[in-house]
């Protein structure tokens, strides 16, 4: 139930004590989440003939890209001086082929608040399973949601940003499941069901379909919501100015410095100082966040504990158990999981507090002696945001650091074991980077750092960039990340032998001011878009957005160092597998 408060933000102008949100009897929400099963098995059996399912179904928050909604995109308006940046045919047809793969619908704009999406209102029910067989490792479980607003009506239309987890507190097991938009105010939730004993579903909607729009619209045409500074300085003169990726066209009798990378082609700009030259630039330090970006009406749906990462509960039943599969029946042994409107593997899950990969590949666990053991003779070079740090700081207490002097927790950072012949490095990633003040002459372009590696099979290259790319449009990012493939294509072409590891976006803690400028919205597409920009490259893959989803942690966006620790478990077992008896 809402607070008072919450319920006065949600009804303005409503008389206290008169009911606001009238709810659905508790019977008649179960008849009616029955009468919906009926009609999704319905659905999905008429789909599954007809052999269209990709036509009416939208996996979120899968590992695998979207399913593509038909029909050209509107075109991306650039209003900055960056609009000469324009892709080549080849780069420009990647580009649509990847932004049509993060498609998202939009929902019709509601008059108030009333009209959106509320978890609270909302349901989940556990759907039968086929036959009404016991339900054995193996099978996939489905959730079906459907979603109803502050007034308790049922939605008729999706894009609601929902994500899912199955998990054990007493096995310590989870594994994220897979949300599907059926565009009706329903999906379903599917997960595999991977261990024998209780495991219990939790449902959360992260934003509704509304919130979503305003977070499309800011993405697309408030890329400067988010902006930087730079010190300029000589002698006793000094300014500091505004700088960005790509300035809006508001100010065009201010010259501008021009920053941008020769070997890349990467942009970026700042504002010239009155009384300083361009090369007397000092550093780079985040500015800060626009403010006024949402209209009050806007603001309301992105409250705390209302409407922002809040579970929606069961009308039965949340908790099931799973008995093993019985190998010595037949029909069991050769089933694997059952079909549903989504085929959905994930890359792994915990068990007993430790991350198995789906494929069964053994993940190895590593104590300060094997770790050492492991990264003997090894280079170990890390690139990115400061969840790539994190890698470095756990490294780091088996590894003696070699101090740098960095002032600040930018890096550049090196640890070094000269008995082991072990090397760490760490450097974070150019702009734009929302770090404390960082050197001018540190920044460095990951594709440029990557380009001077002779690479080699006793070098390890570590990468995780996305977190401060969250309030650009996503061609942004794609750009970026094409320079960083090529770069890491040349690499493995003459150092055959190099290990790439790349980690995915995680989730993280939410509220107003950082949903709008780095919801797990955002990150969502950026996964999405980086996974499909290194398919088919010999590159490794570390899930930190199924791991941090499918782990009992509250969300952050540095994980806690259990989820760290799995992290590297899983890196080092690729530096050294298990060997086979």
């Amino acid at each position: 139930m809402l607070t008072d408060k919450q319920e006065a933000a949600a009804n303005p102008g409503q008389p206290k004590g008169e009911p606001v949100r009238p709810r659905l009897s508790r019977l008649a929400l179960i008849f009616f989440l029955l009468a919906l099963s009926g009609l999704s098995f319905l659905l999905r059996n008429i789909l599954t003939l007809e052999n269209t399912a990709s036509m009416h179904f939208q996996p979120q928050n899968s590992s695998h890209p979207a399913l593509a909604q038909k029909g050209p995109l509107p075109p991306y308006k650039n209003h900055t001086i960056c609009s000469h940046l324009e892709p080549t045919p080849d780069e420009a047809m990647e580009d649509r082929a990847l932004l049509d793969a993060i498609v998202w619908p939009k929902p019709p704009a509601p008059t108030s608040l009333n009209q959106t999406s509320d978890p609270v209102h909302s349901l989940f029910a556990i759907l039968p399973s086929k036959g009404g067989r016991e339900r054995r490792v193996g099978d996939q479980l489905e959730a079906l949601v459907q979603m109803q607003d502050f007034q308790g009506r049922p939605k008729h239309y999706g894009g609601d940003f929902l994500v899912a987890r199955l998990h054990s507190p007493k096995l310590g097991a989870g594994v994220a499941g897979t949300v599907v938009d059926h565009l009706n105010g329903s999906y379903s939730a599917l997960f595999p069901l991977l261990w024998e004993g209780p495991a219990q579903v939790t449902i959360t909607m992260v934003h509704s379909s509304e919130a979503v729009a305003v977070l499309q619209r800011l993405r697309e045409q408030r890329s400067d919501r988010f902006f930087f500074r730079s010190l300029f300085r000589s002698g006793k003169l000094s300014e500091n100015t505004v700088c960005n990726m790509c300035l809006p066209h508001n100010r065009p009798q201010e010259p501008l410095c021009n920053y941008t990378d020769l070997h890349t082609g990467e942009p970026w700009y700042c504002l010239k100082p009155k009384r300083l030259s361009c090369d007397t630039r000092i550093n780079h330090f985040k500015g800060g966040y626009k403010k006024d970006l949402v209209t009050n009406k806007e603001a309301l749906l992105f409250q705390s504990r209302v409407n922002i990462k809040v579970v929606i509960h069961a009308s039965g039943p949340d908790r099931i158990d799973v008995l093993p599969k019985k190998i010595d029946d037949p029909e069991l042994r050769n089933r694997s999981i059952e079909p549903g409107p989504v085929q959905y593997n994930p890359s792994g899950y915990y068990y007993k507090g430790s991350w198995r990969l789906f494929d069964g590949t053994p993940v190895r666990q590593f104590d300060a002696k094997s770790i050492t053991q492991c990264l003997t003779g090894k280079v170990m070079n890390m690139y990115g945001d400061s969840t790539m740090r994190q890698w470095f700081e756990y490294l780091r207490a088996f590894v003696p650091e070699f101090n740098l002097r960095s002032t600040s927790t930018a890096g550049p950072f090196m640890a070094v074991d000269c008995q082991h012949n072990i090397l760490l490095n760490y450097r974070c990633h150019n702009v734009p980077i929302g770090f404390p003040t960082i050197i001018a002459s540190e920044l460095r372009y990951v594709a440029n750092e990557l380009d001077r590696l002779p690479g080699g099979p006793n070098t390890v290259v570590a990468l995780s960039l996305w977190a401060h790319f969250s309030p650009y449009p996503v061609e942004v990012y794609i750009r970026r990340m094409r320079h960083i493939r090529r770069a890491l294509e040349r690499l493995l072409a003459r150092g055959p032998g190099t290990l790439v590891v790349i980690r995915s976006a995680n989730l993280r803690a939410l509220n107003k001011e950082i949903s709008l400028n780095h919801s797990d919205w955002f990150s969502l597409h950026l996964d999405r878009v980086l996974r499909n920009m290194f398919m088919g490259l010999a590159v490794v893959f570390v899930d930190a957005w199924e791991m941090t989803l499918a782990h009992h942690s509250p969300h952050n966006l540095h994980p806690p160092p259990d989820i760290v620790k799995n992290m590297i478990n899983l890196v080092l077992t690729q530096v050294c597998p298990a060997k086979k008896s």
